[in-house]
């Protein structure tokens, strides 16, 4: 007999959210946070909200109330494991998917839970078929903005918490700033660091599928996509 069959699944619900997509630089960052029915408010009352809407120091601090409080799961895909699961899938929405169904598998470990809620991103029978294949059975509902639901308010803040700290891991060892986003300072970025390393280089620390490789490095470089 399974666990589930001998206790009630818990009240409440999984948010998942993501940080990093569209940044050249840096890790994809997926986070999941369960919160239980009735702390919605709390996690408001801190001022959990979607994350592109504070401040990055602000960011910081409320993740860190946020792990301290709520069941959570984390899961950082760096540069280089990045550009090989492209490479391999050709699809960023399925590197999305093994993303938060990795963080609700994780939470589902800990917490019987029934319900979770995701961004609107892809198919969400990309997360339901990986999740399967764990043999973990979760009800899904994808969202438009769904970072005004609480929970995903939370994830969002985990994964812009942990993105920011993994860039500047990244600047370090570069030995210069990496900038967040792919606007022309990102260009200026990736051709200061692929002079001074190597146009190899760039996979250590960006997503090369992105059309600012193809700007950093000139003509016949494989940089495509976004």
């Amino acid at each position: 007999m399974e666990q589930s069959d001998l206790f009630p699944p818990a009240a409440g619900h999984i948010g998942t959210d993501e940080s990093g997509k569209g940044d050249y630089f840096g890790p994809l960052v997926i986070a999941g946070v369960f919160v239980p029915d009735g702390r919605e408010d709390a996690l408001r009352t801190i001022g959990v909200r979607d994350s592109k809407t504070i401040g990055d120091r602000r960011v910081k601090a409320l993740a860190e109330r946020v792990k301290a409080d709520f069941p959570h799961s984390v899961v950082a895909v760096g540069p280089e494991r990045y550009n090989e699961l492209y490479a391999k899938l050709r699809n960023l929405n399925r590197i999305l998917a093994w993303g938060h169904a990795r963080v609700i598998e994780n939470i589902l470990e800990r917490v019987d839970c029934r319900l979770a809620i995701a961004d609107q991103f892809g198919e969400k029978g990309y997360i339901l078929d990986a999740l399967l294949r764990k043999g973990k059975r979760i009800e899904l509902v994808q969202r438009v903005r769904a970072e005004e639901d609480a929970a995903v308010a939370a994830a969002s803040v985990l994964a812009r918490a942990e993105f920011l700290h993994k860039l500047r891991a990244l600047s370090d060892e570069a030995g210069l700033d990496l900038p967040k986003g792919a606007s022309p300072l990102v260009e200026e970025a990736g051709r200061r660091l692929a002079e001074r390393s190597g146009p190899d280089s760039l996979g250590r620390f960006a997503k090369l599928h992105f059309k600012t490789t193809g700007r950093i490095l000139g003509p016949g470089s494989a940089g495509a996509g976004a």
